[in-house]
């Protein structure tokens, strides 16, 4: 049976600068805080909460890890921890401006990440209703 992939949310994320932690060997360590946002898809939509933050390493080789751990909450009021895993990769230039934070084409790297999603049973009763 074929997997069927469908759009679940799009969220929009607010960060803070990133805290540079520096060189730990396999590459250079930074912290992103996830300070808010808000998300929505066809069936839900609710907000980003702060707390949460993107971990990344940034490899010699110039992969970067991406470890994200946040926590978002629909609008009725339910909780859901998002555990964000991933890896971006593209031509040096690219991936400096990136890391200075500035804007570059969306097809000029490659960026994929795999979200995992964990909510409470009582509250999936809700989510489902």
């Amino acid at each position: 049976m074929p997997i069927k992939i469908e759009h679940l949310l799009t969220a929009s994320i607010k960060v803070e600068e990133p805290i540079i932690i520096g060189d730990v060997g396999l590459g250079i360590r930074r912290v992103i805080p996830i300070i808010g946002g808000r998300f929505e898809g066809p069936n839900i939509k609710g907000r980003v909460l702060s707390g949460g933050a993107d971990y990344q390493l940034i490899r010699k080789d110039g992969l970067t890890e991406l470890l994200a751990h946040y926590t978002i909450e629909t609008d009725d009021g339910v909780p859901i921890y998002v555990v964000n895993k991933g890896y971006r990769h593209g031509p040096k230039e690219i991936m400096n401006k990136l890391i200075c934070g500035e804007e570059v084409p969306q097809d000029s790297y490659y960026f994929k990440t795999s979200p995992v999603f964990e909510v409470g049973i009582k509250s999936m009763i809700s989510l489902t209703r």
